[in-house]
């Protein structure tokens, strides 16, 4: 017999953005059921953003080994246990899963369902499960899945996901991957490190909604550790060879294949939008997800929002979690809410790791023209780059002509942590000379934020005109 819950809000899916719905609304005194059909956590704990950085973390720690030597260590070959690496993800991955998991958001008073969900109605969910919510609210917050891309032959070979990559026990002997954006590079170097053999097929250039300028060293660092990067690839089809698989390539002569081990699909991402029945409840949807305004909320049923993948927008975590906070904002306290992306900040976690956030420079030349300004400072020229040789890579800085920031990029080791005070200078409204006029401590790398901004002022700083008006100044003591 069917259970009937009633509830102030409903939420599908408890990735991220559905997580911190459920949090914020339960604390808030709402009566609150969280549908989830097969991992808390979704996507980012399970099979995305946690492990991909372990493994990376695992595959940092064998590239320090085998380049001690330029400390004057004694570098060798490190000797890679696969199996301990796997192990190391899951236990990261261990670590964070009470912050989701079903205990912690049912002391938070949250009503957690473990099942599919389907809408019956406007205003009313079904589970396979046997359950009937019935709320004033809906959160549709179903993340999205791996894209396979329509090339011949796949669906007859065995592939890898982001879904599935993480339970590998044994190192691949050589990794084919198709993609060249954050998953495919992160991946790729990963693996390398640990001792694969990899290569990359990318139709067009790799991460290409980044800077060309940023991204040159990202692929020169790359190329250098042996990662056979093909950029510009035609993929005619992928079929077996022999106990591997093959990718075959068009070019100049006729076909090219380039036989791996394993293949790794990582060519964008799929809105799960899909069996939620949302027809039924009058919800308008395209393939790339629910069709909501600037607050979030379904155009055509207003008693329904959609948060992270699911609403259409940018695919980041940090994104869902902002959606949750736009959404709590304008759900619960009545207030006007709506996204804004302009200090949206982005990282592909490779080493060197790139961050950027706010408008390219082309972006920004799209939009304004002959006014943008675009500055740099090299790591090369930061003594604590120096000190601990990374120096490569640097910050770029856009701005209006009067130094208002637009974006802000960053190739170098830890750009993740030196965007950030970029994006608060966007969402603040700052110019540049917030941070020439701040102190910055030596030796750090964030003195290469305050190098970049000045550079703008550079030319008029010591312009004729300033060793003019500095030498009739002179005059008077």
């Amino acid at each position: 017999m069917a259970e009937t819950i009633t509830a102030d809000i409903c939420i599908i899916g408890a990735g991220s953005g559905g997580l911190s719905v459920a949090a914020g609304a339960a604390q808030l005194g709402r009566k609150v059921v969280l549908i989830e059909k097969h991992l808390m956590g979704g996507d980012c704990l399970n099979t995305g953003c946690v492990p991909s950085k372990a493994l990376l973390a695992a595959g940092k720690a064998a590239h320090a080994i085998r380049t001690a030597g330029r400390f004057g260590v004694v570098a060798q070959e490190p000797e890679i246990d696969f199996a301990r690496t796997h192990a190391h993800v899951h236990g990261v991955i261990a670590a964070i899963e009470p912050n989701d998991s079903v205990a912690r958001f049912e002391g938070l008073g949250v009503r957690v369902i473990l099942a599919a969900a389907r809408f019956a109605g406007p205003d009313t969910v079904e589970t396979d499960a046997g359950h009937v919510v019935r709320a004033k609210r809906f959160v549709i917050a179903t993340g999205s899945r791996a894209a396979t891309p329509p090339i011949p032959g796949i669906e007859a070979v065995p592939y890898l996901t982001n879904e599935t990559l993480f339970n590998r026990t044994a190192l691949p002997g050589h990794l084919l991957i198709i993609g060249g954006g954050p998953i495919g590079m992160e991946m790729a170097q990963a693996h390398r490190r640990l001792g694969a053999k990899v290569t990359v097929v990318e139709r067009s250039t790799i991460m290409p909604k980044d800077d060309p300028e940023l991204v040159a060293v990202v692929r020169k660092a790359l190329t250098a550790e042996g990662i056979d990067i093909r950029e510009g690839a035609e993929i005619l089809r992928v079929e077996k060879a022999g106990d591997g698989i093959a990718i075959v390539l068009k070019s100049d002569g006729g076909e090219e294949r380039v036989e791996g081990t394993e293949l790794l699909v990582a060519a964008g991402r799929k809105v799960n939008v899909d069996g939620l029945g949302l027809e039924a409840a009058d919800i308008a949807f395209t393939p790339k997800g629910v069709t909501v305004d600037s607050g979030l909320r379904s155009t055509t049923n207003r008693r329904v929002y959609a948060v992270g993948d699911a609403a259409g927008g940018p695919q980041f975590t940090h994104v869902a979690g902002y959606h949750a906070g736009v959404v709590i904002k304008g759900m619960l306290f009545k207030l006007p809410s709506k996204v804004d992306y302009k200090a949206l900040p982005w990282v592909t976690y490779t080493d060197p790791e790139l961050a950027q956030v706010g408008l390219t420079e082309a972006a920004a030349r799209e939009r304004h023209g002959d006014k943008v300004r675009a500055v740099s400072w090299p790591l090369h020229e930061n003594d604590r780059a120096q000190a601990e040789r990374l120096t490569e890579g640097f910050a770029k800085v856009v701005t209006d002509a009067g130094g208002q920031v637009l974006g802000a990029g960053i190739v170098g080791a830890h750009a993740g942590e030196l965007i950030q005070p970029w994006a608060l200078a966007i969402t603040a409204g700052l110019k540049l000379n917030a941070f020439t006029s701040m102190i910055a401590p030596y030796p750090t790398l964030g003195e290469v934020n305050k190098r970049a901004a000045g550079a703008f002022f550079t030319p008029k700083l010591f312009s004729a005109g300033s060793r003019r008006l500095v030498s009739f100044l002179s005059r008077f003591g």
